[in-house]
């Protein structure tokens, strides 16, 4: 393993948890509004269903209320018509009385007229043949005389007779009126009622419809306000996620920098007890460093000089940590050789250091 992932280690599972806890604390945050946004989706589809249901019930109903009133403005003509025609039957009813009327009158007039002529003629003296023969001036006047007293009876009865007659008609003509008053007069009633009829239903669909319309204007509401809910969540919720990404990045940096800043002094020389000849890393992987006596293989010191190398560097003492620092650090230097000698130490591999 390199040395900086190997020392860096700690800080990086310090990072994670710490990212990790963030992570759950904020996304115990995020997944309420989660849910909240998904229960809002929720509610504004089964809102966008009823206000669909809604606005066809109440297309439905105003297509109703259109055919009703079209119904109405034709049963209205009906009864306009049927009113006009009423009118005229009684326009027609009181002419036709008053016709009978006059013409009652005017045979009553007549008859009267007639009888007295009749009974003034029956009751005078008859001419005698004298008077008449010397009234008259010549045989033809005599004959002129009689056929015009004939002509003017004649005149008389057929007068009295057209008046009867005219009377009889107009007296059944008051007649059939008086039966096709009562008649059109309920026909009128009739469509009076069906106009009523239509009106009370047409005026009961525009309620229906006007309710529709109510309950989806309600609806339309509702869902305008459950979606600026759903879209203020959403917003919450991206500033949430913004935020902790940004989070995570200043904690990866912050981690990248302890790594680096441990790589950088797993690197150096300086480390407890120092200064030291060679990386620190190394005297810690070696020895902690602290002089330690030799090992099975004859390892001893700071920088774990076996025998054979420490004779071979010229070392004073039989073992290297029976010498003082400076001498083992002088030694493990000379060793070191600027790094061209870390190949002698095991744990310069283990350190990454090579």
């Amino acid at each position: 393993m390199p040395a900086r992932l190997l020392l860096a280690v700690p800080v990086l599972l310090l990072a994670v948890l710490v990212v990790a806890l963030s992570g759950r604390a904020d996304g115990a945050t995020e997944g309420g509004l989660q849910r909240s946004i998904e229960r809002q989706k929720q509610q504004e589809r089964d809102l966008g269903d009823a206000a669909e249901r809604l606005g066809r019930l109440e297309s439905a109903a105003a297509k109703a209320v259109a055919g009703l009133e079209q119904r109405l403005a034709t049963v209205q003509s009906e009864l306009a018509t049927a009113q006009i025609r009423l009118a005229g039957t009684q326009k027609r009813l009181k002419a036709a009385r008053a016709r009978a009327t006059r013409l009652e009158r005017r045979s009553d007039e007549a008859r009267n007229a007639l009888a007295t002529l009749l009974r003034a003629r029956y009751m005078g003296d008859p001419p005698d043949l004298v008077t008449v023969v010397l009234k008259a001036d010549g045989f033809n006047a005599l004959l002129e005389d009689l056929s015009f007293a004939r002509r003017v009876q004649d005149r008389d009865e057929d007068l009295l007779q057209e008046i009867r007659v005219a009377r009889r008609e107009a007296i059944g003509q008051r007649a059939t009126l008086d039966d096709l008053v009562p008649e059109q007069r309920e026909e009128a009633a009739a469509v009076t009622r069906r106009r009523d009829a239509v009106a009370t239903i047409r005026a009961a669909a525009e309620r229906r419809r006007t309710v529709l319309a109510q309950a989806r204007a309600a609806r339309l509401a509702l869902l305008d306000g459950v979606r600026a809910d759903r879209q203020r969540s959403e917003a919450t919720l991206s500033k949430l996620q913004r935020e902790r990404r940004a989070a995570e990045r200043r904690a990866a940096l912050r981690a990248l920098k302890s790594l680096e800043a441990e790589s950088a002094a797993s690197a150096t020389k300086v480390g407890p007890g120092g200064p030291w000849a060679i990386p620190y890393a190394i005297v810690e992987c070696e020895s902690g460093g602290q002089n330690v006596p030799p090992n099975s293989a004859t390892a001893s010191g700071y920088y774990q000089f076996i025998d054979s190398t420490w004779a071979g560097l010229g070392g004073s003492t039989k073992h290297a940590y029976q010498a003082p620092k400076a001498e083992q650090d002088r030694l493990a230097a000379r060793l070191w050789n600027n790094g061209a000698g870390a190949a002698n130490w095991d744990c310069a591999a283990i350190v990454g250091l090579l």
